[in-house]
């Protein structure tokens, strides 16, 4: 289990590199605003629990897993 966590930990390490500035963080925050916003648009109201519906078996099945 150690393992794993080292291993989720180094594997995010370089994801921070993707992180702006604080200079441009409110331009980052208004244009991931803006691009929810029209994502929101093209999902329809059938969409939205499905992906739910989806990503709870997901999350289900990496948490059950068992090890021999």
């Amino acid at each position: 289990m150690l393992q794993l966590m080292f291993a989720v930990a180094f594997s995010a390490m370089p994801l921070t590199l993707y992180i702006p500035p604080i200079r441009s963080f409110n331009l980052f925050v208004e244009s991931l605003q803006n691009f929810i916003q029209d994502s929101f648009f093209f999902l329809s109201i059938r969409a939205i629990p499905r992906i739910r519906l989806a990503l709870s078996r997901f999350f289900y099945s990496i948490t059950h897993i068992t090890c021999f």
